[in-house]
């Protein structure tokens, strides 16, 4: 494998909102959890934890959720960020208008807008849906962790053709996802990964996100 193979696997790789409902086969499941648990971990501590619904168990849980949302109030184990200024705000909107305009939704349709930020709940249409946890008392290293095994994942899934889609928007209650899937407190539930196969053909899958250039982020020393 070549850098250049990363390069074209990391292209290829998108946030997936809308998929087709063909399960992938659990063989290749276990593939792509075998590969992803090669990350580096702090100590070694590997600290994630999934839960992996499949079938009928991701249509119950799809359904269970949609309710929830209807009633409850979000409250994350991991607190959401505070704000975003500057260039973090200008790259959210670009990517939410990106979604919008891929999808047909125009600026000030709040009814369309809100219609999407709900697929989040239905996950997407997805076959399969992972709860991604680790232990509260690791903290914010914890945390860190499973970022990499979350990348190491979707990456993994592609290579695969495997399409895949983090959502923090589905941890956001995670007092139910604790309820409904006997996790314990002791634990932090940090997001979400729907995967299965892309539905190529739906607008939602048809724009991408670009990345800013090394002089944005990168400041030589030496």
């Amino acid at each position: 494998m070549t850098l250049s193979d990363l390069d074209d696997l990391l292209a290829a790789r998108h946030s997936c909102r809308a998929f087709r409902a063909d399960p992938v086969p659990r063989a290749d499941i276990e593939r792509i959890l075998s590969t992803a648990r090669q990350v580096p971990s702090w100590c070694n501590a590997q600290p994630w934890q999934l839960v992996i619904t499949s079938g009928a168990e991701t249509d119950a849980f799809r359904a269970a959720l949609m309710e929830e949302v209807q009633r409850g109030t979000a409250k994350p184990d991991l607190a959401f960020p505070s704000g975003y200024s500057g260039v973090y705000q200008d790259r959210r909107r670009t990517c939410g208008w990106a979604l919008y305009e891929a999808v047909g939704v125009e600026k000030g349709d709040r009814q369309g807008s809100a219609a999407q930020m709900m697929k989040n709940f239905s996950l997407f249409d997805a076959p399969h849906c992972a709860i991604v946890s680790s232990p509260a008392e690791l903290g914010g290293y914890g945390a860190m962790d499973c970022g990499g095994f979350v990348t190491a994942f979707t990456l993994a899934a592609q290579a695969l053709g495997v399409a895949t889609i983090p959502q923090a928007a589905v941890a956001s209650y995670a007092p139910f996802l604790h309820r409904y899937f006997g996790i314990g407190e002791d634990r932090l539930i940090l997001c979400a990964i729907s995967f299965g196969y892309s539905d190529t053909g739906h607008p939602a899958n048809a724009f991408r996100t670009e990345r800013a250039p090394l002089a944005e982020f990168v400041e030589w020393r030496g």
